[in-house]
């Protein structure tokens, strides 16, 4: 084992320690980040509008500040990328996070300081191979390189901003560099193509033990290496390859081509939670699908239930929240759009259940995407389909016609019949959410399905400068959009 294997082996260790203890005491520990925060906010513009020195409880953080959402936090937003110091952190902030969102065309700028970056981002993946390594110990991970497709990022005046994933890799390029690849450079080109062909060209030939990132994107850089390796699986240009850290979306629909592409039983799979807004969980087992709430990130968290707002200690296994936090990236009791399942609250233990804004809901069906997800996994099962991306849309009602949904579906391996899909995936719906079952008795009709070719998604989002596609919108916004591109598509493309 190298120096540098056996130093960060012992670091792991002591975070090992760490996180023990916030699975123990998870309120003191709790208690203890809200007070950090109330301290470190309680001299910028915003601690001086809530009086934040004068909060001692959580019952009065709650009572005095809001409850913000990005329309609501955007003017302390706006005068941070203005330049303006100590509004909602301390000093000056020049790191944003530019996201569009899933369902809207503007963008958000989502402060980034350099606190949580160290505290919190970085924090969280050194925990992650912490957690992995500990429940691999015969892991040959650090004797090779973490593959990472990032973002880009560019400035804007004095700001940087882009890709959460672009900011940290140009933030953090003096750390492990010897165990990342490829170089910083390549990760960082701003043309999609030409940085998936640089990096299949600068990596092929190295020891690739990992890889990170979004499942659509690193499934386009995957058949691109494979493309140009002339290989049939990734374990043929990488035999030492065992672990994906993947987050951003629901993982459950792309299983199945990784398993294709990597047909390995040493091929291990990692879920992380690392937002935008921040890092707030990692898989602790790998026997389970759920993820371990991180609690000593600099974060408070807080979860909705309809308007019923409770700290940590006041959630119960089963139910779902909207999220919110108080972070240290001088985000206030702002909800960040996404809802959570707790399966465990000793520990506390997570998985993503969607965002506050994706669901149908236009016949009263109540759809989510934990339900529509679910439902496509077992239509994959049982036609032998493999789904690369979707997203699914109403239909509305006309004087010869009941409504419906349209799913709009990318396959990476084509069921036996479309027919046949189209049946089971009903069916599915039907079984995982009574709603849907009941307006199918009276109201809509079975789900129309649209097919695009293989990799249209991707390019979709490039376009759109987006990195997620919308599962469930609740209107035709977005399927518009998309029959408008295909139309307008050549003949044979």
């Amino acid at each position: 084992m190298s120096l540098t294997s056996h130093l960060f082996r012992r670091y792991l260790d002591y975070r090992l320690r760490r996180i023990d203890r916030f699975r123990r005491h998870p309120a003191e520990v709790q208690a203890a980040q809200l007070r950090e925060r109330l301290a470190a906010g309680e001299a910028t513009a915003f601690g001086r509008a809530y009086g934040l020195s004068r909060i001692r409880t959580v019952e009065a953080f709650q009572a005095a500040v809001p409850r913000f959402d990005y329309d609501s936090f955007k003017p302390y937003v706006e005068r941070m990328l203005a330049g303006e110091k100590n509004v909602s952190a301390p000093g000056r902030v020049s790191l944003y996070a530019r996201s569009s969102g899933t369902t809207a065309d503007r963008s958000k700028y989502l402060p980034i300081t350099r606190q949580s970056i160290l505290w919190n981002h970085t924090l969280g993946m050194r925990d992650v191979i912490g957690l992995y390594l500990d429940a691999v110990p015969q892991s040959k991970l650090l004797a090779g390189r973490t593959l990472t497709l990032g973002g880009t990022c560019v400035r804007e005046g004095e700001n940087l901003v882009g890709d959460l994933s672009a900011i940290l890799l140009h933030e953090t390029a003096h750390w492990g560099y010897s165990m990342r690849a490829p170089r910083v450079e390549t990760a960082l080109e701003p043309d999609f193509d030409r940085k998936i062909d640089r990096i299949a060209d600068e990596c092929a030939a190295q020891r690739i033990t990992a890889f990170a990132g979004v499942p659509s994107w690193n499934l386009e850089l995957m058949h691109r290496v494979l493309e140009r390796t002339g290989r049939r699986t990734l374990p043929e240009v990488w035999p030492h390859l065992e672990l994906f850290l993947h987050g951003g979306v629901e993982f459950r629909p792309y299983r199945r081509a990784y398993e294709q592409l990597i047909p390995s039983e040493g091929m291990h799979y990692l879920e992380t939670y690392n937002a935008s807004e921040g890092f707030f969980a990692a898989a602790d087992d790998l026997r389970r699908e759920d993820m371990l709430l991180m609690l000593d990130y600099g974060t408070f968290y807080e979860f909705r239930d309809g308007e019923r707002v409770v700290p940590l200690e006041g959630v119960e296994a089963g139910r779902t929240y909207a999220m919110l936090i108080t972070s240290n990236n001088g985000l206030w009791r702002y909800e960040i759009g996404d809802t959570v399942e707790f399966t465990s609250v000793d520990p506390y233990r997570i998985r993503f259940a969607g965002r506050t804004r994706q669901f149908i809901n236009v016949f009263g069906e109540e759809l989510i995407v934990d339900n529509a997800d679910r439902a496509l996994e077992e239509a994959c099962r049982r036609t032998g389909a493999v789904v690369r991306e979707y997203t699914a849309a109403p239909l509305y009602m006309s004087l010869d016609r009941q409504g419906a949904h349209e799913w709009i579906v990318e396959f990476a391996v084509e069921p036996d019949s479309q027919e046949h899909f189209s049946e089971e995936l009903d069916a599915a719906l039907r079984r995982v959410n009574s709603d849907y079952d009941a307006k199918r008795r009276s109201t809509i009709e079975r789900q129309h399905l649209t097919t695009v070719p293989r990799g249209w998604f991707v390019g979709w989002l490039r376009r759109r400068g987006k990195n997620k596609v919308p599962r469930l919108v609740n209107d035709r916004r977005i399927a518009d959009e998309i029959h408008r591109e295909l139309e307008a598509q050549p003949e044979g493309h």
